[in-house]
């Protein structure tokens, strides 16, 4: 049986159960026996390549010895050992000897929930994870980054506002263009369930990492934080299946609650890759972590912020943010200011409508800066549709070959020799302060150029009240008239 036919019959199998209610607990459920099925198999590996292995886990709720068996524990029994010994003790584990894995497990543990009252409906669940699934077999642990990102989309289903999947050719896109460089420290301040990381991770281990040595240098270099439990269990899971033997790095915390004043030179990083949250608000006081001019409750204005603090001078970051990002007064103004003072806003990529349906049709940019030169030129390029794509959804995804016409454009790491063309577009940083630093400036080449200027928009304005003025008199003239004719 297929994976995808595995999962479908296990969602099957859970929508019989009368504790089970709806697709995120459906997925909580199931992520936590993923995680402890694929540990079991790293565990496998683990144990032929270090005699001395040993695991952090008590023998007794170790997979192969609870779980593995199919003709073992059910029903009643099952279920009082999972709500009764499983998770209090890995929910309280502590590791032996400071073992970083047991705090991992204890990490992923700790807001993760059995929802599952039928023991009878656990053992069939269970069974057909021991069946189905091999995550030591080179083929299963490929094709899950196929089934991870079906779970993906379930969750986004399942109403998490303002939590958006970036679709893989977008997430290679920022991470070949960044270019991470082994040693450099990468960070996702709002890593969701790993994407960035994680793409980052096989870019770097493909191209510069010979030795073992280098390998924990590159494993050592990872870091990202997560303010959902349940996005941060599928982030350490998808870690650990990418070779991130000890996630630790990989931290269950809100970013924006610690005091930009608090983050110091040891927090900067040379990487930051991310796609932060949009569309949504913080909670009360999250804002009086930052300076008063940088004061709002929009999450994706805070991180910018943040991001820009946290980039060492010479840092790069690439960042998904909505147009909503890009213009306003006040504090956006502000914001944006500090951006072009403080970095060098060098490219924008407008995406296409579709790129992140059916989570949100909010319209996205791509924004690539550089930390600790002020901008001079912000070039602009309108991500196309390919050939006889109108719009992108599940029959027609974005591709990762999409972005070759940009990657020609590009210039390298110099970004040397681009030139205007259809697509293709240079500001000044002079235009955009004339412009009160609003950077939604549309494709000047496109003849359906919408712009959102205060200044034209109130000229256009204008224009329209004395087309409608007129209007009306020459309708007064005709009936004036016909009414004296009458």
């Amino acid at each position: 049986m297929s994976i995808s036919s595995t999962i479908k019959s296990i969602q099957d199998i859970m929508r019989k159960d009368v504790g089970v209610d709806g697709d995120a607990q459906r997925i909580g459920q199931l992520v936590w026996m993923f995680f402890l099925k694929i540990y079991d198999d790293k565990e496998t590996e683990y144990e032929l390549l270090a005699d001395d292995y040993r695991s952090p886990i008590p023998d007794a709720l170790r997979w192969r010895n609870w779980a593995a068996d199919q003709e073992g524990m059910t029903g009643d029994e099952l279920l009082d050992f999972v709500n009764n010994q499983l998770f209090p003790t890995l929910k309280d584990l502590q590791p032996a000897g400071g073992d970083k894995r047991g705090y991992v497990i204890r990490g992923v543990f700790e807001d993760a929930y059995n929802y599952m009252k039928s023991g009878h409906l656990m053992r069939q669940v269970i069974n057909k994870i021991v069946d189905g699934l091999d995550f030591n077999k080179a083929q299963d642990r490929h094709l899950f980054g196929d089934l991870y990102e079906q779970i993906l989309r379930d969750l986004q289903n399942a109403g998490n506002a303002g939590e958006y999947y970036t679709p893989r050719p977008v997430t290679q896109f920022m991470v070949d263009m960044v270019a991470p460089q082994l040693g450099e420290k990468i960070l996702d301040p709002a890593c969701g369930t790993g994407g960035f990381l994680t793409c980052a991770i096989e870019t770097v281990r493909k191209q510069q990492v010979k030795t073992v040595d280098q390998e924990q240098l590159l494993q050592d270099s990872i870091f990202g934080v997560e303010k959902k439990p349940l996005p941060h269990l599928l982030c350490t899971t998808n870690m650990i299946l990418h070779g991130i033997d000890v996630p630790t790095n990989v931290r269950h915390d809100n970013t924006l609650s610690r005091p930009l004043r608090d983050y110091g030179p040891r927090d900067r990083v040379d990487v930051i890759l991310t796609n932060p949250p949009f569309g949504g608000m913080e909670e009360d006081g999250i804002e009086n972590n930052f300076p008063a001019t940088f004061r709002t409750r929009e999450t994706a204005d805070l991180f910018l912020v943040l991001i820009m603090h946290l980039l060492k001078d010479g840092g790069r970051a690439a960042v998904v943010l909505p147009d909503g990002t890009l213009f306003g007064e006040g504090i956006k103004t502000r914001i944006n200011e500090q951006l072009l003072e403080t970095c060098n806003l060098h490219t924008i990529v407008r995406l296409s409508n579709g790129v992140f349906a059916p989570y949100t049709g909010i319209k996205t940019n791509l924004l690539f800066f550089t930390k600790g030169q002020p901008t001079r030129d912000v070039w602009f390029y309108e991500h196309p549709y390919p050939a006889g794509v109108k719009n992108y959804n599940k029959t027609k995804p974005m591709r990762i070959e999409e972005f070759e016409v940009e990657k020609a454009w590009w210039g390298g790491v110099e970004r040397s020799d681009r030139v205007e063309n259809e697509y293709a577009w240079k500001v000044s940083a002079d235009d955009i302060k004339g412009r009160n630093y609003n950077l939604d400036i549309k494709n000047p080449h496109s003849p359906d150029l919408v712009v959102h200027d205060p200044d034209v928009l109130l000229a256009d304005y204008a224009r329209l009240q004395e087309r409608i003025a007129e209007t009306r008199n020459q309708l007064k003239a005709v009936l004036a008239a016909a009414l004296s004719s009458d």
